[in-house]
C-alpha cells in the first residue's frame, strides 16, 4: 500500500508567499495612511485659510477703529486748543508710541536665537551611537 499524501490546503502558503503578502499589505496600508493624511491636511489648510482671512479682516477693521479713536482724540482736544495744536499733540503721541514699540521689538529681536530641537538632536545622536555600537559588534563576531 502506498502512502497517500494529503493535499495541502490552500490556506497554507510558503514563507516567501507570506512575506510577499505582508509586504503588499504594508505597502497598501502606508498608501492609504498617506492618502488619509493628505485629505486631513487639505481640510485643515482650507480652515486655516478661512481663519487667516477672517483674522486679517478683523485686523483691518481694528486699524480703522484706531484711526477713528485718534480722530476722536483730536476733536476732543480741539474743543480746548486750536485744531493745529490738537493734531500736533496727537501726532507726537502716536509717533512716540510707535518709536517705543519699535525699540522694544528691536531689543527682543536681537535677543532671539534660532530654536534648537533638543529632543530631535538627542534622538539622532542616540541612533548614531546605536548604529556605531552594532557595527563594532558585527566586526568582532
Amino acid at each position: 500500500m502506498t502512502a497517500e499524501t494529503a493535499p495541502t490546503p490552500e490556506s497554507e502558503h510558503s514563507a516567501s508567499d507570506l512575506v510577499s503578502q505582508a509586504a503588499a499589505q504594508v505597502s497598501t496600508l502606508v498608501r492609504d495612511e498617506l492618502e488619509l493624511a493628505k485629505l486631513e491636511l487639505a481640510e485643515k489648510g482650507k480652515r486655516a485659510g478661512l481663519g487667516g482671512g477672517l483674522f486679517s479682516g478683523a485686523a483691518v477693521l481694528a486699524l480703522y477703529g484706531l484711526g477713528l479713536l485718534l480722530a476722536l482724540a483730536v476733536v476732543l482736544l480741539a474743543l480746548v486748543w486750536p485744531l493745529w495744536l490738537a493734531l500736533l499733540v496727537v501726532m507726537i503721541v502716536v509717533f512716540a508710541t510707535a518709536g517705543t514699540v519699535a525699540l522694544l521689538g528691536r531689543k527682543e529681536w536681537k535677543q532671539a536665537t534660532p530654536p534648537v530641537p533638543d529632543d530631535a538632536v538627542a534622538g539622532v545622536q542616540a541612533d548614531v551611537a546605536t548604529v556605531k555600537t552594532a557595527a563594532r559588534q558585527g566586526r568582532h563576531e
